[in-house]
């Protein structure tokens, strides 16, 4: 598309983009450094008992927040950290970042049962060094079930879970059958629990299997009888950019975010550059996969799917167009890429529903955004003169007028509004297409009325009509010929001297 020539000077209007990227440069920056402040600690000087606070529904955004105090405890010197642990349970791909976190730790790890640990809670304490509980808590039942209707895991997942428990409890010297009774109702233990009951322990039965150290009052008792009560308390609480992956990979949030960013990403590319549509999804995409990352889930297998898909779209614009094959396939793979993103990375811990539900709800998502994104270009091409922008403006004799920003083109449409003046026929016209020709163009000859790279304008038979070209870009101004016409989209190539 041409853009008419300014010969004014520099102004201070024209100034302003330059100004406002400078500015938005300085926000990032100034926002990245909040980040790494909020992320650190606070150190203490000598030993200090940290506290961390495992309470409500276990997500995603919990994990990291438990490995960097650990982290952070380890590197000041603590002299232990306590978990107070109240909560119903949770995401299992969440709760085994924590369970590896907790092994993983040379800090004593205290685990402080203040009413409830159930479920993913229960492995939680099972990993701490030591479990204490008020009079009351209890533990247990731990079986997986599926998130979306609460029915039972397949006997795949409770299998494995079942595993982790028992090499949990061995790890730490408890009993890996009560364990194991905790997931899966079959496990028979004398004394404890009978075949067909899933077991959850009180505070008596804790204390008599072993699963407990101590009953206590309050985290006060339970601090003068370790010997910690002379030593300060760091109350830690997530930070900012912990809070932040809780909001990236919830739910509603992850498939929106991966379905905006495909679609600005991939609309900008097969629009013929790179502008702020693709940059936008970029950041989007960045996003989706920085959250799932530090969560513990996103790996290279995900970037790697969704970096073939990108080049696969590319290839059926660019090289085999029409086609159609590696359209599907790049679009496949960069949802594959999202969904294995959104699972945990032990597909055996992953029941086949779950997954099913998970790429239903990226498919589903990604439809609705799509619709929607549809829907919006249509009503504004219909306008045609109206005032907003989609992604740019364009300075015109006239004034300046909104223009369509290159990714529109994947749909056909050169253009969503007209502009201040009906241009000659030789040049690209801004308004809406001519109305189409009737009968089949295949062989027919015309004028490239912009760059086709490789979506563009052409006038062909006296028609201002949208066309691609079958790989190569032109120049506006370039001889075609038509090679395929699907009435709603025509192939051009360059025109020799044969045609």
């Amino acid at each position: 598309m041409q853009r008419l020539a300014s010969t004014a000077p520099p102004t201070a209007a024209t100034s302003r983009p330059r100004d406002g990227r400078r500015l938005l440069a300085i926000a990032v920056l100034t926002l990245g450094v909040l980040l790494a402040l909020l992320g650190q600690g606070r150190a203490e000087d000598g030993p200090v008992v940290v506290v961390a606070p495992i309470q409500g529904e276990i997500d995603l955004g919990i994990a990291p927040f438990l490995d960097r105090v650990l982290a952070d405890a380890e590197a000041d010197g603590a002299a232990a950290v306590l978990l107070d642990i109240d909560t119903p349970g949770g995401r299992l791909d969440a709760v085994l970042e924590m369970r590896r976190s907790l092994l993983a730790s040379p800090v004593r790890t205290i685990a402080f049962i203040d009413s409830t640990a159930l479920s993913a809670g229960a492995l939680i304490a099972l990993a701490s060094e030591e479990i204490h509980v008020v009079p009351g808590g209890i533990m247990g039942a731990a079986t997986p079930v599926l998130g979306a209707t609460g029915e039972t895991a397949d006997e795949k997942v409770i299998s494995a879970v079942r595993s982790i428990f028992r090499a949990t409890a061995q790890e730490r010297d408890r009993d890996p059958l009560i364990a194991e009774a905790m997931v899966d109702p079959a496990v028979e233990v004398e004394g404890v629990a009978a075949s067909g009951e899933l077991v959850t322990l009180d505070d008596r039965q804790m204390l008599e299997v072993g699963y407990a150290d101590s009953v206590v009052a309050s985290r006060a008792e339970l601090l003068e009888g370790l010997g910690l009560s002379d030593l300060p308390l760091v109350e830690v609480e997530p930070t900012l950019a912990e809070r932040l992956v809780r909001l990236l990979t919830s739910a509603l949030v992850a498939p929106l975010l991966l379905s905006l960013g495909i679609w600005l990403l991939v609309g900008d590319l097969l629009g013929g550059g790179v502008g702020i549509g693709a940059s936008v999804g970029l950041v989007l995409l960045g996003a989706f996969f920085y959250g799932h990352l530090l969560a513990g889930l996103s790996g290279w297998e995900d970037l790697v799917l969704v970096t073939i898909g990108v080049v696969l779209l590319l290839v059926e614009v660019f090289v085999i167009p029409g086609v159609g094959i590696a359209g599907i396939l790049g679009l496949a793979a960069l949802l594959g890429g999202g969904v294995l993103a959104m699972v945990n990375r032990d597909l055996d811990l992953v029941p086949m529903t779950q997954l099913l539900a998970v790429a239903g709800r990226v498919t589903l998502t990604f439809l609705v955004v799509s619709i929607v994104i549809i829907t919006v270009i249509v009503l504004i091409a219909r306008r045609g003169g109206g005032e907003g922008t989609v992604l740019g403006t364009e300075r015109l004799q006239g004034g300046s007028r909104p223009v369509t920003a290159r990714w529109l083109r994947w749909f056909g449409s050169s253009d969503v509004l007209a502009p201040d003046a009906e241009p000659s026929p030789d040049t690209p016209s801004r308004g809406r297409p001519d109305p189409q020709p009737r009968g089949a163009l295949v062989g027919k000859q015309g004028v490239a009325l912009s760059d086709l790279r490789p979506a563009g304008v052409a006038r062909i038979e006296g028609h201002r009509i949208d066309v691609v070209t079958t790989g190569e870009w032109l120049s506006a101004g370039d001889p075609v010929t038509v090679v395929t016409d699907e009435g709603y989209r025509r192939v051009v190539r360059l025109a020799d001297s044969t045609d």
